[in-house]
């Protein structure tokens, strides 16, 4: 019987060579799912912000409780949501949810994790469907087409460097918590300057999370390739994709400080 380990003229064995191209394969399958589940997360983030903005606002005196522009009102429903204490409940759901779901995913199936991360997204919408009131519409596209483009780009040098980037991540992370607690500080101070700074910085910070965290999906797999745990690989998948989503929607936020314009 023929082995199918033959030795081929570049020193490999065709059952090397077959291993390795399976493992390529199954790479791309996987950093297709981690981009797929974002760009549907980003979708239901899209569609509740305009949603509830569209039933917060109306131009319509008569259905108005107070008015915040030229020709534009809230209505009870806005009222409700962005002027009671029902505002901070909407602001800190999507961070208690994040944790929460870090707890919970080995204990979810695939499908309760994906759905889970689904309702997270939708939370995120909602909380953050201000920035519709706050900032034009041509802008927020513009600012998110912007995005999209940088993101892009980070993440296919992120996927495709061959330098590791490691080293950057207990650097970056140190970073995320110094511009939560800058951004709590400034809530008090309400001070320009410190909010420009943040906002600087905080681009520069998850520009870096989105090459970063590209390449630890990458070698994540790359790790358990072989163990053929399809629960596991789904859930990679999962964690991947809520991990990319938050770098692009923080980059955007931080993004829109510079080029959104007011109403």
């Amino acid at each position: 019987m023929a082995d199918y380990q033959t030795i081929r003229p570049s020193g490999q064995t065709a059952g090397v060579g077959a291993r390795s191209a399976d493992i390529d394969a199954g790479l791309r399958a996987h950093m297709n799912k981690v981009y797929g589940l974002m760009s549907v997360a980003m979708l239901i983030t899209a569609l509740a912000a305009w949603a509830v903005a569209g039933l917060a606002v109306t131009d319509v005196p008569s259905q108005a409780v107070a008015q915040i522009g030229d020709h534009t009102y809230l209505t009870s429903f806005g009222s409700a949501i962005y002027m009671s204490p029902l505002k901070w409940v909407l602001m800190f759901a999507p961070l208690v949810m994040v944790f929460a779901f870090g707890a919970l995913i080995p204990r979810l199936s695939v499908a309760g994790a994906q759905l889970f991360f689904y309702v997270f997204a939708a939370a995120m919408g909602i909380s953050l469907s201000s920035i519709l009131l706050v900032f034009t519409g041509a802008s927020v596209v513009t600012t998110f087409l912007v995005t999209a483009i940088a993101f892009a780009s980070l993440s296919l040098y992120g996927y495709t460097t061959k330098k590791d980037l490691s080293a950057m991540g207990t650097f970056l992370m140190m970073g995320v918590i110094g511009l939560v607690v800058a951004s709590i500080i400034n809530i008090f101070l309400a001070s320009s300057a410190l909010a420009f700074a943040i906002s600087a910085i905080g681009v520069l910070i998850f520009a870096g999370l989105t090459a970063y965290d590209t390449q630890s999906i990458k070698n994540t797999y790359l790790q358990h390739a072989e163990s053929g745990d399809s629960d596991w690989l789904g859930k990679s998948a999962i964690m991947g994709a809520l991990n990319l989503y938050l770098d692009f929607i923080n980059m955007f936020m931080f993004l829109l400080q510079f080029l959104g314009d007011r109403r």
